[in-house]
């Protein structure tokens, strides 16, 4: 059995809701009344005196503002501008927070967040989702550019193409100078687009290819040495792919980082960028996050969707397990996969699931930080060779988690791409969506090698979203969705009687009927019209419990969210690898 591994850093600080309502009024407190409504709770919770990392929204962002914005920055700091979403980010004093809350061009200011890969092949990973079809039938990847927001991605030999390596473009947005030293961004892409290259041959009993094994990869290095990054350092990246986008036809973005949902993603400027980059025609593919165990406010593993995966737009992937098979039949939900609603905004959450537990994908080297904070996944060389004893390979490793389910949809959304290059990222994303398989059992249970600890999941719109993606029925179906309406993920509500609906919305695409209802695209085993209401089922089993204290968190109005948490210190980030 795969025991848990862990990596501690600085991401999940929870603290009690009531807690940080009276720390978000204290500050307002010490300003006008009300100085606090273009602040972040989280941000409003931060004392006076407090150096703080602030990402500022305006209107539309001026000289002027930037000037105004270098007035209050910390002294020998400069402002980072970031036109994708009419923002600076910068250092300062929370004393001077009022003066920006007082400024008529400033929108919103939120904390520059730290945001963290989400990581915890088979060998099967590729037949589960039906890639060989897309193979046999010519689909490879081949001339599309996919977007790799992560910690870099090292040439280790399994990204050649047919002159050079398909890596056309990297750069660090991390500003640390060092180029791929953890590891975990490698990792994503030979699950997306790797080619092999070191498994193949006479000698191998095994080769490890990736979903699009033929698209062009550019790296944004925005994490550091151990898989850490700010909000700003990502947005960075992000609006380095979208001003690129013509040159190397970037086509699709995958993101497997994230952090914790401290506000609306109609204000979060990291949702706010992935926002821009899906309208410039980017697909978005993003993490749902390892936080589907956590039960710290009886919600039993919901609403811990990771931002900027809250977002409505973006393909949010939860993790499947392919359970060490090449049917998928028998493949179960991964119990850390993150579920929803999102905090906050209550969107549907994830939008697919894809295998994602116990990868073999690239490793970038034996130097890399990830291969030795992880020893346990380390791949013996006799796991795919013919040759080489049980010494650990240098260019294969094992990761878990929703980060090696991202890249599984990204991969995806690139053979749709080079198939029809005219599909908008609303299409590719509906398209994914209907032709996903949505036969599941009603639950099952995982134990905890290590702690014993049972954890039961159930397959519900939450849990699972529209299902297992299946390359061979996205590519062979013809169906369009029409330019004219977007693919949101949709909001979701509770009645009287704690029944989960789907919030109806003619302009998006599950608001019609027919094809694109939402029965159809969810599948009737998760949603059923009631009373002209499509009722999430299962909604009494999750809600139901003996207690009502996860209802009151996820649907409660009087207090903050769960997620919406105060500025805190170093806490653990945990990375499951289950079998």
């Amino acid at each position: 059995m795969k025991q848990m591994t862990k990596v501690t850093a600085v991401f999940r600080c929870l603290a009690l809701a009531g807690m940080m309502l009276a720390a978000a009024t204290a500050w307002g407190s010490g300003g006008s009344k009300g100085t606090s409504s273009k602040l972040s709770p989280d941000l409003a919770a931060v004392p006076q005196g407090k150096t703080v990392n602030v990402i500022v929204q305006y209107s539309a962002l001026t000289q002027h503002d930037i000037s105004q914005a270098q007035s209050v920055a910390l002294r020998g700091t400069a402002p980072k501008t970031f036109p994708l979403i009419q923002a600076v980010a910068l250092t300062m004093n929370s004393s001077k927070l009022a003066s920006l809350v007082s400024d008529p061009h400033v929108k919103h200011i939120s904390l520059d967040h730290q945001v963290f890969n989400t990581s915890t092949t088979t060998d099967f990973y590729d037949q589960a989702v039906n890639a060989p079809y897309a193979w046999s039938a010519g689909l490879d990847g081949s001339g599309i550019g996919v977007a790799i927001i992560d910690s870099g991605v090292a040439d280790q030999g399994d990204f050649t193409g047919t002159n050079a390596s398909r890596i056309v473009y990297s750069a660090n947005y991390n500003n640390d100078g060092i180029n791929n030293a953890f590891g975990h961004g490698t990792h994503v892409a030979g699950i997306l687009a790797g080619d092999g290259e070191n498994s193949t041959g006479p000698n191998y009993t095994k080769t490890f290819k990736g979903i699009a094994p033929n698209a062009n990869l550019l790296s944004f290095r925005v994490l550091d040495g151990i898989g850490v990054g700010t909000d700003s350092s990502v947005i960075a990246g992000i609006q380095a792919a979208v001003s690129l986008k013509s040159t190397y036809n970037i086509r699709v973005m995958n993101i497997s980082l994230g952090r914790p949902v401290f506000e609306s993603y109609t204000v979060d400027p990291l949702c706010q960028a992935v926002e821009a980059a899906w309208k410039a025609g980017i697909v978005v593919v993003a993490a749902a996050g390892n936080d589907g165990r956590d039960n710290s406010f009886g919600t039993n593993g919901y609403e811990t969707i990771a931002a900027p995966g809250n977002d409505p737009y973006v393909i949010t992937v939860g993790a499947m397990k392919p359970m060490g098979t090449a049917t998928r039949a028998d493949d179960l939900i991964a119990s850390y996969s993150s579920k929803g609603p999102t905090a906050v905004d209550h969107i549907a959450k994830p939008d697919l699931v894809a295998p994602g537990n116990l990868i073999v994908s690239t490793l970038a080297s034996t130097s890399a930080a990830i291969f030795s904070m992880f020893p346990q996944d380390q791949v013996p060389m006799n796991y795919y060779s013919t040759s080489g004893g049980s010494a650990p390979s240098s260019t294969y490793f094992i990761l878990s988690g929703t980060s090696m389910a991202t890249p599984v949809v990204s991969g995806a959304a690139a053979l749709l791409l080079q198939q029809n290059p005219k599909l908008t990222p609303d299409q590719v994303k509906a398209r994914l969506m209907l032709t996903a398989y949505k036969t599941f059992p009603k639950s099952s249970t995982a134990v905890d090698p290590v702690t014993g600890i049972s954890y039961t999941d159930y397959y519900d719109m939450f849990t699972v979203g529209a299902g297992y993606v299946d390359i061979q029925a996205a590519l062979s179906n013809t169906q369009l969705a029409s330019s004219k309406v977007t693919a949101q993920s949709p909001a979701v509500a509770v009645d009287k009687s704690k029944n989960v609906y789907v919030v109806t919305n003619s302009s998006v695409v599950w608001g019609t009927s027919g094809t694109w209802a939402t029965s159809v695209v969810w599948g009737t085993s998760v949603v059923s019209l009631s009373q002209q209401e499509t009722v999430v089922l299962g909604s009494s089993v999750v809600w139901g419990t003996p207690s009502d204290t996860g209802y009151s968190v996820v649907w409660g109005t009087s207090a903050p969210q769960s997620n919406l948490v105060a500025q805190a210190d170093a806490a653990t980030v945990t990375y499951f690898g289950e079998n």
